[in-house]
Parts: C-alpha cells; sequence; structure tokens
C-alpha cells in the first residue's frame, strides 16, 4: 500500500495561532487539501485534596463557546500552552497563575490528541494532590493574556454531579475527573 504523504504546507493565517493548508497526496495519487489549526503541545491539570474532598476548576471566558452556546464561560481544568517548556513545568506554571497553586506532585496521565482531524494540539494530562496550605496566591490568569479567571474550589459530591448533568462540557477536564475517579473511587463515595 503507498503510504499518505505531505507535499505542501501552506501557512494561511498567522496570529494567536496558525492556520495551515497541507497539501495531501493520497495512496491512489489524488491529492486533497485539509486546514489544520497549529496549536502545539499543551498541559492541563486537575488539583485534589482527598482529605478535605475537593478539586480546583477554573471559569474563563472561551470565545468559540461563546459564539456556538450563546454564553462567555466555560469550567475546566487548569490548562495551558507549554509555551518551549517540558508538561510538567507547565502544569506547575499554569496552577499557579489560574488558581494560586503551588504544585509539588505530578500524576502523569499521558499525552493525548485533542482533534487529530482538525488540530495539531497534544495534550499531557496530570493529576496533582494538594492541600490548604498550597493556595499561596489568588490566581485569576495574567492580564497582559486578558485572563479574567475565577478558581472554584469544588466538593467531591458536586464534581459529580457536574459530571452527571454535563454542566462540565470539557473533554480533558472530563477525562481528568474520571481518571481521579478510577484512581481514589473511595473518596467519590457519599459520606
Amino acid at each position: 500500500m503507498t503510504a499518505y504523504r505531505i507535499k505542501q504546507v501552506d501557512i494561511v493565517y498567522e496570529g494567536w495561532r496558525k492556520l495551515l493548508d497541507l497539501t495531501v497526496q493520497m495512496p491512489d495519487g489524488r491529492t486533497m487539501i485539509r486546514e489544520v489549526l497549529n496549536s502545539g503541545e499543551a498541559a492541563a491539570v486537575l488539583p485534589y485534596d482527598l482529605g478535605r474532598r475537593k478539586v480546583i476548576l477554573v471559569r474563563q471566558f472561551r470565545a468559540p463557546v461563546m459564539h456556538v452556546e450563546g454564553h462567555p464561560d466555560f469550567l475546566e481544568a487548569v490548562a495551558g500552552l507549554l509555551d518551549e517548556d517540558e508538561p510538567e513545568t507547565c502544569a506547575r506554571r499554569e496552577s499557579m497563575e489560574e488558581a494560586g497553586l503551588r504544585i509539588e506532585r505530578l500524576e502523569p496521565l499521558g499525552r493525548f490528541w485533542t482533534a487529530p482531524g482538525a488540530t495539531t494540539e497534544r495534550l499531557h494530562l496530570f493529576l496533582a494532590p494538594y492541600t490548604q496550605a498550597d493556595r499561596v496566591a489568588e490566581g485569576g490568569g495574567l492580564a497582559d493574556e486578558h485572563e479574567e479567571i475565577e478558581v472554584l474550589e469544588v466538593g467531591f459530591d458536586d464534581l459529580a454531579g457536574f459530571v452527571a448533568d454535563s454542566t462540565i462540557a470539557d473533554m480533558k477536564t472530563m477525562v481528568l475527573v474520571q481518571a481521579l475517579q478510577l484512581r481514589h473511587p473511595h473518596a467519590f463515595e457519599r459520606i
């Protein structure tokens, strides 16, 4: 079988992200064009406190959500682009910037393609234990990045409800919550 080949890459737009046109030669010799959002790699982390049965989530503006659903905010895990850092460094940096949380230990879950049909983004997922003493700053994001992030400490019972009623509509956050439930099922038992 003849393999697919990328014959040409054209930058259609370059701004906060790049939009590429990839000219792909198919196994039968025909070519097709695929538009691809060149996003790079990112990291997401779900901080959790088993003793108090709480997690940290953030609520922030997401333009695509507003465009499609008509509301401007979105409940999700702490996340950000690697910006040439290692995934662990990014997860710790974003935890401090977005949630004011000092993270010592990270529990890696893996690296995953977010939407391989449309973007180059790969996401490194982490769980991270924390305590009240690790809340060392206010968080809220960076002003120069126009982040106005609300930090929420959510109880495990509410978190389970957010999963059940689709309040959490973000796939990375859903995966992180389910990983937490699988690793610590006893923590989700009602007291």
